[in-house]
């Protein structure tokens, strides 16, 4: 009986539990969104790039700039970006063990999607595990490079995670340059 009583929380909460990842709606549709914050000044964190980088703090967990949006979620990064920004770099960072990162390209409409990996992490375990086209299929894995053609118009997800098949450091800063 005691047993029973244990489960039934279990049972309960785990059935309550919300999806990991969820599809982001077309911007086209009637919904009212909030405006961005202004963007914050990059604190010591932040990578140095000659070129351009979106959200080069790690630590910001906001409306960053120009539409990109960052969230945390049950050891997944997701970051939201429009395809109108193309190219562009994102500074991320892993701090804890098995983590995700999903960058979600939006109104992509271009045939190839170009992108890579970039860090300066000795023995980082990190790849491009799988992409989602706009038809729902996934495809992968990939190493640190990829360049893929795309069919069909619509939102691209790059899921980017450890490796299972190698070993090396899963906590550090990388940099994704997306074309």
């Amino acid at each position: 009986m005691k047993k029973l009583l244990l489960l039934i929380p279990l049972i309960m909460m785990s059935c309550s539990k919300e999806p990991k990842v969820t599809e982001t709606q077309n911007r086209d549709s009637a919904a009212v969104s909030e405006q961005a914050s202004p963007i914050e000044k990059a604190d010591s964190a932040a990578i140095k790039m000659k070129d351009s980088v979106i959200n080069n703090a790690p630590k910001t967990k906001e409306v960053l700039s120009k539409g990109v949006m960052r969230d945390i979620k049950d050891g997944q990064i997701i970051r939201t970006a429009d395809a109108g920004q193309l190219p562009f770099k994102l500074g991320e960072e892993f701090t804890k063990d098995g983590q995700e990162f999903i960058l979600k390209i939006t109104n992509f409409n271009q045939s190839t999607l170009k992108a890579k990996i970039s860090t300066d992490v000795k023995d980082f375990n990190i790849r491009f595990n799988q992409i989602r086209l706009p038809n729902g299929d996934y495809d992968g894995p990939f190493g640190r490079e990829i360049t893929y053609d795309v069919k069909e118009k619509g939102e691209v997800w790059l899921i980017v995670g450890k490796s299972n098949m190698a070993s090396g450091t899963t906590k550090g800063s990388f940099i994704i340059s997306v074309e």
